[in-house]
């Protein structure tokens, strides 16, 4: 023991700068470092009950990123394949925190997630109902300051209910700018009333707002049962399209995976439609080295695609699709 005590006493100046050391190498800067793509067979993270068999496969095309370090910062100019992204390009006001992205991310997964099981089984004419509705705050603007935060549920607007967006829309549209409404909230499991400012858009003189990113999530009870478990470090609503197919082919009779190895990506959206997404060039070089099919929106993530695959000269078939319907059109001709 006294050895001990001797040698701390002694080497306490190195011992201090090597516990400093560490701090600094692992304090976490403004930045994400994007590692690469890939893709992930999502049939075991969707089982439907009674489902059809099928020979090929649907995979998720994702990015990995991770928030960086002062040593991953400056590894991101020595090993080429690593880039750096500033984590403020993802927030929506300065305000937002890292913790704010994750549960924004989250969130639109559970949307994109609900939105895939409704337009699934309405395609496959399987019984859906829907059970639940929320409308959910998912982020809100500098240009509009609000007592706002990610997570928040609306309840009411001067005790005024919404079925829906449309709803919820209109009621704003018929405020005047500057009126203050009484806005209820769920937030951490408790109710409470905000006062929130209504807005003229920036860029858009007709249109009143109220400044938040708010987003309808539904859940639905259906006959066959369906479970979606994705990992939690699993987020973001680009896994949407692939999904909804996952889904649909575990409905239907036909496999429309011809046993093809089909990646994609894309978010699918309440209208049914398949939205753009960010890291295109990531996803595709990913799917390139395992899948037949690559799935993207049309659009310019689908040109990106053509470029990027003529440019590297990757080997997969891609296919751009404006709406789940359209998708399983195109797979299906592919037999």
């Amino acid at each position: 023991m006294k050895r001990l005590f001797d040698f701390f006493k002694t080497e306490y100046k190195f011992i201090l700068f090597l516990i400093f050391l560490l701090i600094i190498s692992l304090y976490p800067l403004n930045y994400y470092i994007v590692l690469g793509g890939g893709i992930k067979d999502i049939g075991n993270r969707v089982e439907v009950d009674n489902a059809y068999k099928e020979k090929g496969t649907f995979n998720i095309s994702y990015v990995s990123e991770t928030q960086a370090t002062p040593v991953t910062y400056l590894l991101s100019y020595v090993i080429p394949s690593w880039d750096l992204e500033k984590i403020s390009d993802y927030k929506y006001n300065d305000e937002e925190t890292v913790e704010d992205l994750d549960k924004r991310d989250k969130l639109e997964l559970d949307s994109a997630s609900n939105n895939a099981i409704y337009y699934a089984y309405t395609l496959a004419n399987k019984e859906i109902k829907e059970i639940s509705s929320k409308f959910i705050v998912l982020g809100t603007f500098n240009d509009y300051p609000n007592d706002f935060k990610v997570r928040d549920e609306l309840i009411s607007i001067n005790d005024i209910t919404f079925d829906n967006t449309y709803k919820y829309k209109e009621y704003i549209s018929n405020c005047n700018v500057g009126d203050i409404v009484n806005v209820k909230i769920v937030r951490n499991k408790k109710d409470m009333i905000i006062k929130a400012k209504v807005y003229e858009e920036v860029n858009n003189s007709s249109n009143k707002i109220l400044g938040i990113y708010l987003n309808n999530i539904k859940k639905y009870k259906t006959n066959p049962k369906v479970d979606i478990s994705f990992a939690s470090n699993e987020a973001g609503p680009s896994g949407g399209l692939i999904t909804a197919l996952s889904i649909y082919n575990k409905l239907v009779k036909e496999d429309i995976t011809h046993g093809l190895t089909i990646a994609g990506t894309g978010t699918m959206e309440a209208d049914g439609s398949i939205g753009s997404i960010g890291g295109i060039e990531y996803k595709l070089k990913g799917a390139s080295k395992k899948a037949d099919v690559f799935l993207v929106p049309e659009g310019e993530n689908y040109k990106d695609a053509l470029k990027l695959k003529k440019e590297k000269n990757y080997n997969i078939k891609i296919i751009s699709v404006s709406s789940l319907e359209d998708a399983i059109n195109k797979l299906e001709e592919l037999k």
